[in-house]
């Protein structure tokens, strides 16, 4: 007679090979493989420039991958980058509703007053949203920067609240306002790094306004004043975004490049002459271009895997990305670049849209370049009550098979 427990064994067989069957899903994708029977040589990548700046960064506007840093947490004066979050307020209000670009804005004794560069509006002048933002853009207007902060939040006080609260949104780490202008003021500082962040967020978030930082002359009142951002007439690919400066700041620049569906953000700070900050913006953005490029891998909401479910009322659960995902990488390795996903083997009803499952890892050979959730594509409901005792009976036939081949 044969052992009961090998008896036992070979009648369950055949349904324990129907649960694996059912629950078996692959956990490795990989990103589509070029021919490379005629492979491309590796590009050399030298050294990223070093530049006479205090502090600068180089970051790809889709992925987020820095390619060339140099103190770039450093906290420094911004100078009249502050007005890349001025200006970043207003858009997002008027993208809210909030307010309307033919909203008109009164013109009060302080804006009018405020020092520095100016749109020149008058005491009492009833100004336009539209014309007060391309004013804050351009021509860097801290008039126009005042009664803006005036009209959204009361005063320039609290606008600085909003501001810092927005910063703090944003993983703005090492930024704090004092006011909508970028005048001196011992507590106002912000980073390279920080500075990119914001710059990503208004390339990003609301594309249609970003037009706006590609002009190169903006007329008020009569007066016809150019933008000082000097790559917008050298470089055909460069569309914003801000310059800066102060005694205490030097000379900034935080400019966008964009070349064959690859956008690049630098941002230097501490330079000492408006021709210094341009170049050295120049050498960032060329090496960048020159070495790098970008891959869009997946769409948002494709459906990267269809793992099993216990116990709900499907047993296939669609997970993905609820983004875009881009990697950047040096030219001529996209062949090398595979994505790894892990998820779940627990994964049980019930599950809600955009609940994490898992998480997905780009490599490229080696080393890893990216890592984003993945998340449920859409819910899963419990199911009846006879659904989930066989899925139960499912899970620990498995676990049972598992057992014996640990």
């Amino acid at each position: 007679m044969k052992p009961l427990s090998t008896i036992t064994l070979r009648r369950l067989l055949p349904l324990l090979l129907i649960c694996l069957s059912l629950v078996s899903s692959p956990l490795l994708a990989q990103v589509p493989q070029p021919d490379t029977t005629a492979a491309i040589p590796r590009t050399v990548i030298p050294s990223p420039p070093r530049l006479a700046a205090s502090s600068w960064i180089l970051m790809d506007a889709d992925s987020g991958r820095v390619l060339a840093q140099h103190n770039p947490d450093q906290r420094l004066p911004p100078a009249s980058l502050t007005k890349l979050m001025t200006a970043y307020l207003v858009e997002r209000e008027l993208e809210t509703g909030n307010i309307s670009p033919n909203d008109m804005v009164p013109i009060s004794e302080k804006a009018w007053r405020t020092g520095g560069s100016k749109m020149f509006v008058e005491v009492g002048d009833q100004v336009p949203v539209s014309e007060l933002l391309h004013g804050i853009v351009i021509v860097s207007g801290n008039d126009a920067s005042v009664a803006m902060a005036e009209y959204l939040a009361g005063g320039t006080e609290p606008f600085a609240d909003l501001m810092n609260q927005h910063a703090a949104q944003l993983g703005m780490t090492n930024t704090h306002y004092e006011n909508p202008t970028g005048l001196p003021h011992d507590n106002h500082y912000s980073s390279a790094r920080d500075l990119s962040i914001l710059a990503q967020h208004i390339i990003n978030d609301y594309p249609d306004h970003y037009r706006m930082y590609e002009q190169k002359h903006f007329t008020y009142g009569g007066i016809e004043q150019p933008n000082r951002n000097l790559l917008l007439w050298r470089d055909a690919s460069v569309d914003g975004l801000k310059t800066g400066w102060t005694e205490a700041a030097g000379y900034c620049l935080v400019a966008s490049a964009e070349r064959d569906d690859m956008r690049l953000i630098s941002v230097v700070m501490g330079t000492d002459s408006k021709e210094a900050r341009a170049q050295e913006s120049q050498k960032l953005l060329s090496y960048g271009f020159r070495y790098f490029e970008t891959l869009k891998l997946y769409d948002q909401g494709a459906v990267l895997n269809t793992p099993r479910v216990w116990g709900g009322d499907r047993n296939a659960l669609k997970v993905g990305v609820d983004e875009d995902v881009f990697m950047t990488v040096p030219r001529n390795r996209d062949q090398e670049l595979t994505a790894k996903l892990d998820i779940r083997s627990d994964i049980t009803a019930p599950i809600a849209a955009g609940e994490q499952v898992g998480t997905m890892e780009v490599r490229l050979g080696d080393e890893v370049v990216g890592q984003r959730p993945l998340l449920a594509l859409e819910p899963v409901e419990e199911g009846g009550f006879f659904k989930r005792i066989f899925d139960k009976v499912q899970r620990f036939f498995i676990n049972l098979v598992g057992g014996f081949f640990d």
